[in-house]
């Protein structure tokens, strides 16, 4: 097939420092293009793919200053939009912005929704456009929607098993990875090491929302022997950083949508000590890659439990649920499923007013487009 994958700008694809969609559409776009699809990848211009790279910005928009991504990503949508013909499957990575633009040929494209959905500032959109079809990361994420919001899967993250560093032993130190702000609670994982009596290194950014917080709150817990603040670190560094951790604290306080981080531990061997908001329990098998909590004192006792689990099991977990293999079968089951709800099959085309004018992907046969990769009214009365 040829797909699109169009990523957001905010880093660069992949990111090179903290970005977890910008991860993950890596990961996918590679693995695809392993598979033998033509794949083209819309990204800021200092991504590296072995896909064809149509850069829509010179650099990631984040470590390049720019604070207001907006003015951007609608030029590279439209770029998108005018390119709309070469593609069999436009994949979106951007949430909403290009619902608009692209609601009329929804039939060709799928959204997967990368971040939290019960914000109700972003609902008229979703009311606009429910044809769009969309992809969640987790059964969690979907709740808030409305019931006529046009899921077409659920589709975990995955990851390359080479990315984990196993190590069977893992260290004598608690590891935070992500971002400094109150959603993910890094307060509670300097408590919990604190009163478990066990280093714990923050490995995270704190972006200039969260500097106050950091400032307020986070920075004045960091005056302990036990807690070291590392600051951001890039995949190298993270390979490492989880794979000689004793555990993964993730004590979040929000619905997360996924939670890259705990697969990226599972990877490496390391289980995962989480509180069980949002995806957390779609990702965490209790007592086998991991524990949740909903407490400081159950997350020390955690902490002491974690000691007696096999990290080969970990790894096993995450081998069984979230390879990128599994990850990029699944989208490309998704992509077959919307040509073939949309486009007839050949049999069907016998004396039919597409003619000459089809062409054929794999068994669908497709009407000719004009030069926008629109359907004429006529063809689309066939959906």
């Amino acid at each position: 097939m040829k797909i699109a994958q169009v990523a957001p700008l905010a880093e660069s694809v992949p990111p090179k420092l903290y970005g977890g969609t910008e991860r993950v559409v890596s990961w996918l776009t590679e693995e695809l293009v392993r598979q033998g699809h033509e794949v083209t990848l819309f990204a800021s211009g200092d991504s590296e793919t072995s896909a064809r790279l149509v850069p829509s910005c010179p650099h990631g928009l984040r470590l390049a200053g720019i604070n207001d991504h907006l003015a951007t990503h609608l030029v590279m949508l439209s770029k998108v939009r005018r390119m709309a013909s070469e593609f069999d499957i436009i994949h979106f990575h951007v949430d909403l912005l290009q619902h608009p633009l692209f609601h009329l040929i929804d039939y060709k494209t799928i959204t997967t929704m990368h971040g939290r959905l019960d914000l109700p500032d972003n609902m008229p959109i979703y009311n606009a456009f429910p044809g769009m079809p969309v992809v969640s990361i987790s059964d969690h994420q979907r709740l808030p929607m409305p019931s006529y919001v046009n899921w077409v899967d659920t589709i975990p993250h995955g990851l390359p098993p080479a990315m984990g560093q196993f190590s069977k032993h893992g260290g004598d130190y608690l590891a935070f990875l992500g971002r400094i702000c109150r959603d993910k609670r890094p307060d509670r994982a300097i408590e919990i090491a604190k009163r478990a009596g066990m280093p714990l290194k923050i490995a995270a950014k704190v972006d200039p929302a969260d500097t106050d917080y950091f400032e307020e709150i986070i920075k004045p817990m960091l005056d302990h022997s036990l807690i070291e603040f590392i600051g951001e670190i890039d995949d190298q560094q993270k390979g490492a950083f989880l794979g000689n951790a004793r555990a993964l604290l993730f004590p979040i306080d929000w619905p997360e949508p996924f939670g890259l981080v705990m697969i990226e531990a599972m990877a490496a061997g390391t289980p995962v000590i989480a509180w069980g908001n949002g995806s957390v329990p779609e990702v965490i098998t209790e007592g086998v890659s991991g524990f949740m909590v909903s407490s400081i004192d159950e997350g020390v006792e955690a902490v002491g439990k974690s000691l007696a689990l096999d990290r080969s099991i970990v790894r096993q977990a995450f081998e069984l649920r979230f390879t990128v293999e599994k990850m990029a079968n699944a989208y490309v089951t998704v992509y077959q499923r919307q040509l073939a709800n949309y486009w007839p099959a050949p049999s069907s085309l016998a004396g039919s007013r597409f003619g000459a004018a089809a062409y054929a992907i794999g068994d669908h046969a497709i009407p000719a487009r004009d030069a926008s990769g629109m359907v004429s009214v006529a063809d689309r009365s066939l959906r």
